[in-house]
């Protein structure tokens, strides 16, 4: 069997400008011409010859309870192409979840239980319903893998472990580098590639896609449909996002990301303070404003996608009320920052410690974390900054109505 690996540095400048849709954001289109078996040139003239919407595959595993506007970007793209008249297979990968996705990780992957993953799968199907069409006939399928993946019997199976080799795998994002420093690598982990790949096959999906680093198990599927006689699909990557502090990628245990779900005024605060260096990226992945129309002063574009994003998510009327809320923040004006998000005091046992509800109302990981974050100056009590360790409150009427702070971006407004 051969995996495909090719690749194309051209192949946004091979999209014509009224396919603008498909060009932007796009990393990678491969092949940039198909397999000599085809008449199609590429995935520009596929669009073009087909006479049927193609299917294009997003695949999800709910491997967490959160997605953030990392996962967003193939989302969005699977939306363009909605527009396009194109059909969205959206696949919660709740068995592919149980394996794990070994890409980018130097040690096997936690596996999830059942229930674990069901519990996530709902959440992620609402974190992204503001993105894709559920309500238009025939522009969305959604797909549960389990439902092709459990019905696999051993022989199956060997017939799939019997199409790749194992230094085919050993070439995947991760594996070589865990194999060279002698870390584990566990078998069922080289069934990942081959499950998700199955993917493809199982709902004859014409695009899928992806982020960059997903290229490989992207491959794989394009060798199995050829494997079972159907036409390889076209890869389309998108780039990774680098979060919020401008370093590395997004990712919620670097605590440098956007959540879909966040309150609007604390997704406003983190992307109004996007680095300058970012803004071309985020405006380019994570909105529609044409990029020749963006103002020209940093402080307005940072404005401007923190205002697009929160409507994205949260509506404009939120949006706005989010926009004037942190601008209250700002100068220091907290009880008028009336969309600041709410936390019920009624679960707190009183007398309490300071450190103690920062860590109940969400705003800090721990009591530790806390406790921290009042030393280091970031905890701050209707604008005031807290300087007191073990600040402790007998009653919750004290607090009742006051905003609490942590950082520039964290606000809860204490309720009965």
């Amino acid at each position: 069997m051969h995996l495909q690996t090719d690749s194309s540095n051209h192949s946004k400048s091979l999209i014509p400008a009224e396919l603008s849709w498909l060009r932007r954001g796009v990393s990678e289109i491969f092949p940039a011409r198909a397999d000599s078996d085809s008449t199609d040139e590429n995935l520009v003239a596929r669009l073009a010859k087909s006479n049927r919407p193609l299917r294009v595959k997003l695949g999800i595993d709910p491997t967490g309870a959160e997605l953030h506007l990392g996962h967003s970007i193939a989302v969005r793209k699977l939306r363009a192409f909605q527009d396009a008249g194109h059909t969205a297979v959206l696949i919660i990968g709740d068995f592919t979840a149980r394996i794990g996705d070994p890409t980018g990780k130097s040690e096997v992957r936690k596996q999830l239980s059942p229930e674990q993953v069901i519990a996530n799968a709902e959440t992620y199907l609402e974190q992204v319903r503001p993105l894709l069409d559920f309500d238009t006939p025939g522009r969305l399928e959604i797909r549960y893998n389990s439902e092709w993946l459990s019905q696999l019997d051993l022989s199956k199976i060997i017939e799939l472990l019997a199409t790749m080799t194992v230094g085919q795998m050993l070439a995947k994002e991760g594996f070589a580098e865990r194999y060279e420093q002698e870390n584990p690598i566990y078998l069922h982990e080289f069934l990942y590639p081959l499950m998700q790949g199955y993917d493809s096959v199982a709902v004859q999906a014409d695009v899928e896609l992806g982020g960059t680093d997903q290229k490989f198990n992207i491959a794989v599927g394009r060798d199995l449909q050829r494997y079972f006689g159907q036409p390889p699909q076209f890869g389309l990557l998108v780039p990774i996002l680098i979060g919020t502090d401008g370093v590395q990628k997004m990712s919620k245990s670097l605590g440098n990301y956007v959540g879909l779900s966040e309150a609007p005024l604390s997704m406003y605060s983190k992307l109004e303070k996007i680095p300058d260096p970012l803004l071309p990226q985020y405006f380019e992945l994570l909105t529609d404003i044409p990029l020749d129309q963006l103002p020209d002063n940093p402080r307005a574009r940072q404005k401007l996608l923190a205002l697009d994003i929160v409507t994205q998510y949260h509506g404009k009327e939120a949006a706005l009320a989010a926009q004037k809320a942190a601008l209250a923040l700002v100068k220091g004006d907290a009880k008028q920052a009336d969309a600041v998000p709410e936390f019920s005091l009624g679960s707190v046992q009183f007398p309490a410690k300071l450190f103690y509800i920062l860590n109940a109302c969400g705003l800090c990981q721990s009591s530790s974390d806390a406790q921290r974050q009042i030393k280091g100056g970031a905890v701050k009590l209707d604008g005031e900054r807290v300087e007191d360790v073990n600040l402790t409150f007998d009653s919750p009427e004290a607090l009742y109505g006051r905003v609490l702070q942590v950082g520039k971006k964290k606000f809860a407004r204490l309720v009965p």
